[in-house]
């Protein structure tokens, strides 16, 4: 898609990190933007400042994903672009000291990034297949979700973040197969050791020493750089079925 001026883009996990700054990036191009997320104070506050559309949203529930979804097409029109970014990195063995990990928790990493993805990119996909298409391609939509390089090489501790992200992978190529004939493509990115909020709030020593495991460019990466392969993404429509790291060349060591 070449031109973004009035496109409608769902994010979610949009209230900041990686969504917030595909937020920002998007909107500065003229896209419409709906934020969904489950803290929808912050959310609001970033409407605000991009003219976004903020809702509140659960998307590893499907009637808050279905009810959210049917607002931002009664407020913004029919979706063209979903970047999922909504997700949590839980970190706990498997068996540890305090013994057994519970069930629950390696369910809830999986409910939240990968049925969530799921989720949300089969409904948006459901009306972008009733769009008429936006290039002579026949492009009607474009759907980026999220994964991490502990897809490929998670470590120690990692089982179900590790878990949840490797099945996003696992199904964008079945994806953008299966949607080719309607024309949306599906790309998932793969970050890194990115600066969010919550790695930023990490002691300082900490943070060194991960930005000491990247090959180069030797640092963090940023929230708008990942912003920025979305919207190259975007922009290039024979990107399509492929997963990309964005790491900065680093290959997770065990622990």
């Amino acid at each position: 898609m070449d031109n973004l001026k009035d496109v409608v883009v769902v994010i979610t996990g949009a209230a900041s990190g990686m969504g917030a700054a595909t937020a920002k990036t998007l909107a500065a191009k003229g896209a419409k933007i709906a934020l969904l997320d489950i803290n929808i104070d912050k959310a609001i506050t970033l409407a605000e400042e991009i003219n976004g559309y903020a809702i509140t949203c659960d998307v590893s529930d499907a009637e808050s994903s279905e009810k959210a979804l049917m607002q931002v097409i009664e407020k913004l029109g029919p979706v063209r672009i979903c970047v999922n970014c909504a997700g949590i990195a839980p970190a706990q063995r498997v068996v540890g000291r305090d013994g057994v990990m519970p069930l629950a928790n390696f369910q809830k990493a999986i409910e939240i990034n990968l049925i969530g993805s799921f989720n949300i990119l089969r409904l948006a996909a459901a009306q972008m297949c009733e769009q008429q298409p936006v290039n002579s391609d026949g492009e009607r939509g474009l759907i980026i979700n999220t994964a991490s390089v502990a897809a490929f090489d998670g470590q120690i501790g990692q089982a179900a973040y590790s878990a949840s992200k490797a099945g996003i992978v696992g199904m964008t190529l079945p994806l953008a197969r299966e949607l080719a004939r309607f024309g949306i493509r599906v790309m998932t990115i793969a970050p890194g050791i990115i600066a969010t909020p919550m790695m930023s709030g990490m002691p300082d020593n900490v943070q060194e020493s991960l930005a000491n495991m990247i090959p180069f460019p030797k640092r963090l990466g940023q929230a708008s750089e990942f912003a920025k392969l979305c919207l190259h993404i975007i922009e290039n429509p024979y990107l399509n079925g492929e997963v990309i790291r964005l790491d900065g060349a680093i290959r997770m060591q065990a622990k």
